[in-house]
């Protein structure tokens, strides 16, 4: 009963200043918003990140130039620069008896460049793949064909587009056949590839594909290639294939060390796992940033309750020369702080769900297929440090209060 009364009286205090309780509310509303947004947003942005790449296969295996330890990313994913994949690698991990497992396999050398025709243009990523490329990674054409290995060898300059690339350039008339210019080279277009939809590595059907060879050798001058990935034929083997083709990469490289490794082979499950504990960490230390306002709105809430005991010295006195003892003084400042917190909490966390909803329906409008998640861990999580941060920053005024002198206190004006 004693409780349930100190709340009422809580809330009948905070009805009289309802503008200040709301300005010092603020702060724990904006930041429980944040911890909140962050955290949906995050999680939405891993489901996606991790169904994309599951999308593509479990059974794909990829080697990337450049060392790594087991629970890191290699450094050519940082952005690096790192030639030490070259094509004979991957013809010396098809061609090995000891990896008959292997289905497919594609090399990969990515660029940037103008793509003209007429007198419209385009900036677009182009890559160079093998013929395999539509096998390994599920590409289906809506138009025309894929290259051949003639072609791949001879440097032809043939081009597979992405399909809203096509849109973009040729409207409603037909891509197959015509000659476009990508950055100084005349190609011609002979496939369409079917809608792929967005991806966190961007879109492929706004990208353009032309033979490997012809885009090292050609366009970019380079003998390296950006990285490799291959099908497998089970799930089963992955484990025994990668180890295999550590063991031809090393001989064709010289290495006798594995610590020496100049490669990564790593499996799309291996990829699975370090990817979502790079963007665990990420979304933990963002939201991290985002409850310093908590530690903000708590000082804005223990500035209030010790205005709030000034104001009130008399009350104070009046309740103490009746008989209340420093207890019930310590927890009626202590509920009204409570219930502050508590309050903006309830408030940001509406706010948080409903930003986060809106940030789903925009990328879900921009072709992502991005999931609403709002986790309980989330909503306890900032509801508790809300109520902590009431109770730690309203502790200090309600002992303030309860140590005044009744006579002095009631002398007070």
């Amino acid at each position: 009963m004693v409780i349930l009364t100190l709340f009422k009286s809580a809330f009948k205090s905070l009805n009289v200043n309802r503008w200040r309780a709301f300005l010092t509310m603020l702060g724990i509303i904006i930041g429980v918003t944040g911890v909140i947004v962050i955290l949906s947003v995050g999680a939405g942005a891993q489901s996606l990140i991790l169904n994309q790449i599951e999308g593509i296969g479990s059974n794909l295996i990829s080697i990337i130039p450049g060392a790594s330890d087991e629970d890191g990313p290699p450094a050519a994913v940082m952005g690096i620069v790192v030639t030490t994949l070259l094509p004979e690698d991957m013809e010396a991990i098809v061609n090995d008896v000891s990896l008959p497992e292997i289905e497919a396999a594609s090399g990969y050398a990515r660029g940037m460049a103008t793509l003209q025709w007429q007198n419209r243009k385009n900036d677009v990523t182009y890559e160079g793949v093998s013929v395999d490329y539509p096998v390994v990674e599920g590409m289906n054409l809506v138009k025309g064909r894929f290259f051949t290995d003639i072609e791949d060898k001879g440097l032809a300059k043939v081009m597979i587009m992405g399909h809203e690339i096509a849109q973009d350039i040729f409207g409603d008339i037909d891509p197959l056949n015509q000659k476009v210019k990508l950055r100084k080279e005349i190609f011609r277009v002979i496939g369409v590839a079917e809608e792929r939809g967005s991806t966190f590595l961007g879109s492929p059907d706004k990208q353009v594909y032309i033979p490997l060879q012809t885009s090292q050798k050609t366009m970019l001058g380079i003998k390296h290639l950006n990285y490799i990935r291959l099908k497998i034929d089970s799930d089963a083997n992955i484990d025994k294939t990668i180890e295999n083709i550590k063991i031809v990469i090393r001989e064709k490289h010289d290495i006798t060390d594995a610590a020496m490794d100049d490669f990564t082979v790593r499996s799309q499950a291996q990829a699975l796992d370090i990817l979502g504990s790079v963007t665990d960490a990420l979304k933990f230390f963002l939201a991290a940033i985002a409850a310093i306002s908590l530690l903000v709105g708590g000082i804005g809430i223990m500035n209030i309750m010790l205005v709030s005991v000034t104001e009130r010295t008399a009350e104070i006195g009046l309740r103490k020369a009746v008989g209340a003892k420093p207890r019930t003084i310590v927890l009626q400042f202590l509920v009204e702080a409570i219930t502050l917190t508590f309050i903006g909490g309830l408030v940001g966390i509406i706010c948080g769900a409903v930003i986060s909803g809106l940030i789903t329906i925009v990328a879900k409008y921009l072709g992502y297929h991005w999931e609403y998640i709002i986790t309980l861990s989330s909503i306890l999580v900032s509801t508790g440090i809300a109520v902590g941060i009431g109770i730690f920053f309203g502790l200090y005024p309600a002992i303030r209060a309860a140590k005044l002198d009744p006579v002095e206190a009631l002398r007070y004006e």
